[in-house]
Parts: C-alpha cells; sequence; structure tokens
C-alpha cells in the first residue's frame, strides 16, 4: 500500500467536497489512484458529494448557541435559498453550532468531515461549514438575525449581558468594519484618498485646499466603519462608545452569508 500525502488528501478533497477520513481511506483502498478513489467515493454513496463538489455556494445560514460567558457561531453555506430555509437544514446547523460551543472549533470542524458528506446527500447540494469561531469572556452577548442571514458576538470588559446584546445586534444591522478607528487598514484609506482625490479635482477644487478636505473626509471615513463611534441604532443620539458608558469591546465577530 503506497503512502497517502496530505497533498493527496487535499486534492481530493477541493474535487469532492467529502471529509478528510472518507478521503483518505479511498486513497488508500486505491494505492493513491485518484480517479479510482472517486469511483470508490461513489460506489459508497457518496456520488453526489463529488458530482456537486465544485458547485458554487452562494447561499446559507449563520447559527449561533450561547451560555454564560461564551458564544458559538456558526457559517454552514449551501446552493439555493430553498434548501437553507428548510426544517432539515436548519436542525444540522444549530446542531453544528451546540456542538461548537461544547466541545470547541476544532472539534466541530472535525465533526463536519462526517456529517456534511451526509447533507450533501439528503439535500442534493454542495453543503460546507464555511466559519466556525468562539468566543469567551467575562461578558458576552450575541444575536442572530431573524432569518439566519448574519449573526454577531460582542465580548466586553465591563458592561453587562444586556449591553453586549444590544451592541451585537446594532452591529448585525450596520456592519462595522472595526472596533476602532485606528484599526482601518492604511491601505484602504489610501484606496479611499485616491477616490476623493479624482472627485475633488473633477469638482475643481484647488490643490491647496484638496488635502484639508481629505483630512475630514478620512476622519469621518474611520469612524463611520467603527463600532465604537457608529451613532447607537436604538438611540441614535448617542454613539456606542456612550451607550457603553466606560465598558470596552474585547472581541467583535460578525458572520453574514
Amino acid at each position: 500500500m503506497s503512502t497517502i500525502t496530505a497533498e493527496q488528501v487535499s486534492s481530493l478533497r477541493k474535487r469532492t467536497g467529502v471529509g478528510m477520513l472518507a478521503v483518505k481511506k479511498a486513497l488508500e483502498e486505491s494505492n493513491g489512484d485518484e480517479e479510482k478513489a472517486i469511483e470508490l467515493l461513489r460506489k459508497r454513496g457518496e456520488a453526489q458529494a463529488v458530482k456537486k463538489g465544485e458547485r458554487e455556494q452562494k447561499e446559507g445560514c449563520v447559527f449561533l448557541a450561547s451560555t454564560s460567558g461564551k458564544a458559538a457561531i456558526v457559517s454552514i453555506s449551501c446552493e439555493t435559498d430553498f434548501v437553507s430555509r428548510g426544517e432539515g437544514f436548519q436542525k444540522a446547523g444549530q446542531e453544528f453550532a451546540d456542538f461548537a460551543l461544547a466541545n470547541g472549533e476544532d472539534a466541530v470542524k472535525k465533526d463536519a468531515e462526517a456529517k456534511v458528506p451526509e447533507m450533501v446527500n439528503t439535500f442534493g447540494e454542495n453543503i460546507s461549514l464555511a466559519d466556525v469561531k468562539i468566543v469567551e469572556g467575562t461578558t458576552v452577548g450575541s444575536y442572530v438575525h431573524s432569518n439566519n442571514k448574519i449573526g454577531v458576538i460582542i465580548s466586553l470588559e465591563g458592561g453587562d449581558e444586556a449591553k453586549a446584546k444590544d451592541v451585537a445586534m446594532h452591529a448585525a444591522a450596520m456592519a462595522p468594519a472595526v472596533v476602532n478607528p485606528e484599526e482601518i487598514s492604511d491601505d484602504l484609506v489610501t484606496k479611499e484618498k485616491e477616490i476623493w482625490k479624482e472627485q475633488l479635482t473633477a469638482e475643481g477644487k484647488p490643490e491647496a485646499i484638496q488635502e484639508k478636505i481629505m483630512i475630514g473626509k478620512e476622519k469621518k471615513f474611520r469612524e463611520e466603519s467603527a463600532l465604537m463611534k457608529q451613532d447607537f441604532v436604538k438611540d441614535p443620539s448617542v454613539t456606542i462608545e456612550q451607550y457603553l458608558e466606560g465598558a470596552k469591546i474585547v472581541e467583535y465577530v460578525r458572520m453574514a452569508v
């Protein structure tokens, strides 16, 4: 029996969408022949996974599970909204989130290797565990939108769970890129400046005042992109920073499909 390399396993997984253990076993039994391994996978009832593994996943859902001081969020991708809204898909997605909360990120990824091919055969679409994240802290709040397309976890230093959940709900609606203005990358700001400069030039603004205008634009851009500086959706008279009354955001996770 030939030795199966990690590269061979990775290659066949990309072609088929089948779990690592099943792929490795098929490669071992076919002495490393990828085409024969695919035939074996088809014979074992995983043919749909092989056929659908390369189809684009444009839909899916986000699922949350939480307990005091801890929350897990997972994103499951599929091809159609019809499947993502189905009871079976919803049940399976929530089970992944619950499993992640109880057992950790690595464990749920391994669990998905066995269960995702079964989902592919059941629902007839290319499906994958797109992302998983677990957040732990003193004060953790989470929110998933009613359509399961957006989910957010917020961990606070200070404050309480109600505030953390409010901020998570705000972030779901407003999609801040970062927590604080200074976290916006210089590369992104540079690209924006190029656009602003072209706009100002087209408007006939003199070169001498363009830089001053762009300083103001950069400040506004950074603040509008930063969670702490955004106006709170439930009370626009205060920013998130003011609403938190001294509490700090330690971790911010947002997933959307």
